[in-house]
């Protein structure tokens, strides 16, 4: 699972907004002023019904600053991305 989503800087970091953009998913914040240190990013490569997926987490990173919950408070009701 992607460390960001309890992130303090989820919504303002260029890493998260460029992992958003590889699943197509509605970005937090179109503008992200936020450069993650040395993030580590996981790319899982599925083959599923003769089609490929890949699935990108941040796995680790020197800016994480833990903030539980932080991405379902910003996205209320909606899943928590796994």
């Amino acid at each position: 699972m992607c460390i960001c989503i309890n992130c303090h800087y989820v919504d303002r970091c260029t890493t998260y907004h460029a992992v958003e953009h590889q699943h197509q998913q509605p970005h937090l914040t179109e503008t992200p002023d936020f450069e993650a240190v040395e993030p580590t990013i996981n790319v899982n490569i599925r083959h599923h019904d003769n089609e490929i997926e890949m699935e990108w987490d941040v796995v680790g990173c020197e800016s994480f600053t833990e903030e539980m919950g932080k991405w379902a408070r910003l996205r209320p009701g909606e899943l928590i991305p796994t």
